[in-house]
């Protein structure tokens, strides 16, 4: 099926101030930014008008960053640094984006279901995915950034809508949730810091329709590249991962480089480096 990462033009999009959760920019936000290696923001949809970029904050601190498509309604990535699990923080809480319903709301992701008893009459999910749209749609909930990549508080901060996509259970279940652990011991061992990126590429014409809307896509693939560094901040290892959303049930191993090859084929414009220098030890 062909798929694009060419986005539908969003109009009327209403961001917030620099300090606010919802940015113009990535760099707006020390705090945001430094989930990038080296501050380099990847170029992936940098020019299109339907994205915005969130700065995940919970409990009044930023845990990772998130560029979000709001036409198809599941993020494009979410940038992390790994950090070894604490265990617990497997919230029963599914959280949105205040901001995406407006800009004066609050900075904080909140609690979908909470949000909505709230405000009875104001409809949260024009902009973003909403739990209800998942509900016996036959796919996961699927974790961009990973819970298991994280230990308490950024742990609870992983169950975002912004941070989720449908994704075919028996893939989430099996071959990419072995991926994600086989990373986990991949950082353990080797890393002093890994900066981490896992997006989906939408798929051209696939959705879950609820009330014959098209509400959420769902992708055609996920995938993720990370950047390991030593003590002293130089790179040591790199490499990517990409994944059919279907019950194939098969994750491909890929090089930076690869990867860029491969995100490229759904885009128009230049992807380039996903991580400063292609995390390259400089000579």
């Amino acid at each position: 099926m062909e798929v694009s990462l060419i986005f539908v033009v969003f109009i009327g999009l209403f961001l917030s101030p620099a300090d606010g959760h919802v940015l113009d920019h990535f760099w707006d936000s020390p705090d945001c930014v430094k989930f990038f290696y080296k501050e380099k923001i990847p170029d992936l949809g940098a020019f299109q008008p339907n994205l915005v970029r969130i700065c995940q904050r919970f409990l009044n601190t930023y845990h990772f960053a998130t560029l979000y498509d709001t036409y198809h309604r599941i993020a494009v990535y979410s940038a992390y640094i790994f950090e070894p699990s604490s265990g617990g923080g497997r919230e029963k809480r599914w959280f949105v984006e205040p901001q995406l319903v407006s800009p004066a709301w609050s900075t904080e992701m909140e609690d979908g279901y909470k949000l909505s008893q709230q405000n009875p009459d104001i409809y949260l999910g024009e902009k973003q995915a909403l739990n209800e749209d998942y509900t016996n749609s036959g796919f996961d909930r699927g974790h961009l950034n990973p819970n298991g990549h994280h230990a308490v508080p950024s742990r609870n901060a992983t169950f975002t809508l912004t941070n989720v996509v449908p994704q075919n259970p028996t893939l989430n279940q099996n071959a990419w949730n072995k991926h994600e652990s086989k990373l986990t011991s991949l950082f353990k061992a080797n890393c002093h810091q890994a900066y981490v990126l896992v997006g989906a590429i939408p798929s051209s014409n696939n959705w879950i329709i609820k009330n014959n809307v098209k509400r959420v896509n769902i992708p055609e693939y996920l995938w993720d590249a990370f950047c390991c560094i030593d003590q002293n901040g130089r790179p040591i290892l790199s490499g990517a991962a990409t994944a059919l959303n279907t019950e194939l049930n098969v994750v491909v191993e890929r090089s930076l480089d690869e990867m860029v090859d491969f995100i490229q084929q759904f885009s128009d414009a230049p992807v380039n480096e996903l991580f400063s220098g292609q995390c390259k030890a400089a000579n």
